[in-house]
């Protein structure tokens, strides 16, 4: 099973792994065991031999013994497939720009370990495990992010990973680029030669698409978690109502997430002294006197809070079916063609193509940034005096006209100009990247996916989202110090002090880049959600 035996063992059998484990092994190096389950190595085996006696018949196999995409025209002799691997894994290393991160490249290699043992892909095992050998060891090829349009997968990432294996191209290894020969070989490992089919076994398919994709999906749960709680905080520093996330509305309108998301909300206020209830707010209105009364204050919150779970139920509720559609993906034969052990026939298809990577990644980035704006919009009307209900204008420290300090200091004012150009990037990459297919390859890859981008697009908006709620964060702990941390319940005074362990109270200005990101990345890592989480 690809699911853990115990906490440090993965065994891959080409049909169970998660994107919980996908996420552990990208993000905790080095804190499991990973192995090829048994029955995937016999399946391996037969689809290996299989491919062996085709090949050995001299039919013409895509790929295989021809070339490649619009070349597959062009027979080659048998003892030609080697050389004509080799050369596959070399005239696709083009990509550019910025290395993939670690914990991308670490995801990668399991799902394409993964995918391989499903036992459909005419490659031995001896490539397999030296990619979960490398994987152990943190040895990591060095992957440009950009080159690939989805076609037939990811062809040019994945060249790389490839190529690493066969001693070419480089690998990191704490940060440092070594000679993939030198580093396989100082590890007590050793490099393999490829075999027919096997370099095309693994550059084609969807794995660094669904790498990214993976990450994005388990990140931008966190940061639902962490919507509703800055929605929670932002309730009570503006002493609003709780009754809002009551479920009797929601109930009325019963999509799942916003549900969730309103319970949610609704829980982590149950014991603020700082919320009220909506009666509080409506008071006895006018009288036979008084045909007309200026109320105090509004008796409706604005909709960055009061549709709240109605924005943020939009995202759990994309997640859900996007995590059901990835890991299908991850736990698919994706690469072409495949090979029938059983009747010794090869299957030609498009099992690489990256439609459903690319239309869970565009919808996650959609909803995640939808998040993105929510939270902006939160932040906008809490360092606006004119909104915020007794907060000071950015948040500053109230002083007295004749402060030495007074009029210097100015708050949260950059850092709600950085929350909205982070949030504008975010909303500017929702555009929909698949319905940019272009015609590739002389015309044989005439219809491709763009998924590769629409899943860095992905991870990118998550990052970004994450940034600024961080900064939402960051304002609504300095407006809870303003009104009072006692009058916060016990779950959000719990994410009061994890954030002020880690940064202090704005009492004076000061450069907040470090800390923005320091509480980002508390975020993406689950352990606001853990803090709080005991106390719910």
């Amino acid at each position: 099973m690809a699911s853990p035996t115990d906490d440090t063992t993965i065994e891959l059998d080409g049909h169970s792994l998660s994107l919980r484990a996908v996420r552990r092994v990208a993000t905790q190096p080095g804190k499991q065991r990973i192995a090829l389950a048994a029955a995937a190595a016999e399946r391996m085996t037969a689809s290996r031999e299989a491919t062996e006696r085709i090949v050995a018949s001299g039919i013409p196999i895509y790929g295989v013994t021809t070339g490649f995409g619009d070349s597959s025209g062009r027979q080659v002799s048998a003892d030609k497939a080697g050389a004509l691997q080799r050369n596959l894994l070399r005239f696709l290393r083009v990509g550019t720009g910025d290395m993939a991160p670690d914990e991308v490249v670490r995801a990668t290699m399991l799902i394409r370990a993964n995918s391989a043992a499903r036992g459909n892909s005419g490659i031995r095992t001896a490539p397999v495990e030296l990619i979960l050998s490398l994987l152990e060891k943190d040895l990591l090829p060095q992957i440009p992010e950009r080159g690939s349009v989805g076609a037939s997968g990811d062809l040019a990432p994945l060249g790389y990973l490839a190529a690493a294996l066969t001693g070419e191209g480089t690998l990191r290894s704490q940060g440092r680029a070594l000679d993939a020969g030198e580093a396989i070989r100082a590890g007590g490992l050793a490099p393999v030669t490829l075999k027919a089919k096997e370099g095309l076994a693994l550059v084609n398919g969807t794995s660094f698409m669904a790498a990214y994709a993976a990450l994005a999906v388990a990140e931008a749960a966190e940061l639902a978690w962490a919507a509703e709680l800055c929605t929670a905080l932002s309730t009570e520093v503006r002493r609003s109502s709780r009754d809002q996330f009551t479920a009797f509305p929601h109930e009325h309108k019963p999509h799942p997430g916003q549900l969730a998301s309103a319970a949610n909300v609704h829980r982590m206020l149950g014991d603020s002294p700082a919320v009220v209830a909506d009666t509080d707010l409506v008071g006895p209105g006018s009288s036979e006197e008084r045909r007309y009364v200026e109320l105090e204050r509004r008796i409706q919150d604005p909709y960055s809070i009061r549709c709240a779970p109605h924005v943020v139920g939009v995202l759990r509720d994309t997640l859900g079916w996007a995590e059901d559609w990835l890991t299908t993906e991850i736990n698919s034969s994706n690469d072409n063609p495949l090979f029938e052990a059983a009747t010794d026939t090869v299957h030609y298809s498009g099992n690489f193509y990256g439609g459903h990577v690319a239309q869970a990644a565009q919808a996650v980035s959609a909803a995640v940034a939808g998040v993105a704006d929510l939270l902006d919009r939160q932040l906008a009307i809490l360092v606006d005096d004119k909104f915020s209900i007794g907060l000071t204008p950015n948040l500053v420290v109230p002083v007295g006209p004749d402060d030495p300090e007074a009029g210097l200091h100015h708050g949260f004012k950059g850092a709600q100009i950085a929350a909205s150009a982070l949030t504008a990037e975010a909303l500017h990459l929702t555009m929909p990247v698949s319905s940019f297919s272009r015609s590739t390859e002389a015309h044989n890859q005439d219809k491709v996916s763009m998924g590769t981008i629409a899943a860095r697009h992905a991870h990118t908006v998550v990052r970004l989202t994450s940034q600024v709620t961080a900064i939402h964060l960051l304002a609504l702990c300095q407006a809870a110090d303003l009104t009072g941390v006692g009058r916060l319940g016990s779950a959000t005074r719990a994410a009061h002090t994890l954030v002020r362990g880690y940064s202090p109270f704005l009492s004076a200005d000061r450069p907040l880049d470090a800390d923005i990101e320091t509480v980002a990345a508390l975020l993406r890592a689950g352990e606001l959600r853990r803090a709080v989480e005991r106390h719910v």
